[in-house]
């Protein structure tokens, strides 16, 4: 939810495939989508409970979660889509994971699919599952971004350039891992690349992967080069770079106020004048 309301912020139209219940919890999410522009799948609205997820903030504002997850959607019909993103319990969680690997498998040749695994030990079951399943949709995701925590528990005895390098042995072109306060990697058609964070005074960590994530993908949109990773082609280096520098930024927006609140448009485009001064 957090990187379809960043992309509809940063002004791209983004339908979110989901399972919303006939609740209090339902009400908030819809009017909160609503606000941002978001458009919902045909089915995403049910009878049941809504899923939840509880975040708790310390005292250094990073967040824990709780969650309690009922997650069985039909494959969302995604043709004509010119990028669908996956991630996290959607698409690693049983029954609703195999809707969504059915639905990238059927997505179009000019579609750029992008997966963020951010990896809930607690709720998306079985380690060997998981990896299976991470392993499969990198092969299905050119753009795979992940956390140093992730990666930690992909794989605990690896570097992070091991991990990366792995993914993208594994079909992935645009792998990237955000490392907090020390920026993110990339590793992209083989070469690789580092940007530092930017310098910001934390209210909390809540969203600040998705938003990363929407800023990443808002780059690739805004540049047109999801097309050439869509089609395999190569993608500029100065156009990797513009992509990170925009995903930082966002995400840095984002740390800088309490809750998962991207930035919008303006305020990106505002941000980015900013730091070219």
């Amino acid at each position: 939810m957090n990187v379809a309301v960043g992309l509809a912020r940063l002004g791209h139209p983004t339908t979110l495939h989901t399972r919303i219940g006939a609740d209090a919890s339902g009400d908030l999410i819809r009017a909160h989508l609503d606000e941002a522009g978001v458009r919902l799948g045909p089915d995403a609205l049910v009878t049941g409970p809504t899923s939840t997820a509880i975040a708790r903030v310390d005292a250094e504002g990073s967040a824990s979660y709780e969650f309690d997850i009922d997650w069985d959607i039909p494959a969302p019909d995604v043709a004509g889509a010119r990028l669908v993103h996956t991630g996290s319990i959607g698409a690693l969680r049983e029954p609703g994971a195999s809707a969504v690997r059915t639905a990238l498998g059927a997505a179009g040749p000019g579609t750029l699919l992008t997966l963020d695994p951010n990896i809930r030990p607690d709720v998306i079951g079985p380690r060997d599952e998981v990896l299976r399943r991470v392993a499969e949709l990198a092969t299905l995701c050119p753009v795979v971004k992940l956390s140093d925590e992730d990666a930690a528990w992909l794989a605990p005895d690896a570097t992070l350039e091991e991990v990366l390098a792995d993914l993208a042995a594994q079909g992935a072109r645009f792998v990237v891992v955000t490392r907090g306060s020390e920026g993110c990697m990339a590793l992209v058609d083989g070469t690789w690349f580092a940007r530092p964070a930017r310098p910001v005074v934390v209210a909390d960590t809540i969203g600040a992967g998705d938003a990363f994530m929407s800023g990443l993908l808002h780059a690739l949109l805004r540049d047109g080069t999801d097309r050439l990773l869509a089609a395999g082609e190569p993608m500029p280096e100065e156009a990797v770079l513009a992509s990170l520098e925009t995903a930082l930024l966002s995400a840095a927006l984002t740390v800088a106020r309490a809750g998962a609140n991207p930035p919008t448009s303006a305020e990106l485009v505002e941000a980015l004048r900013a730091s070219r001064e």
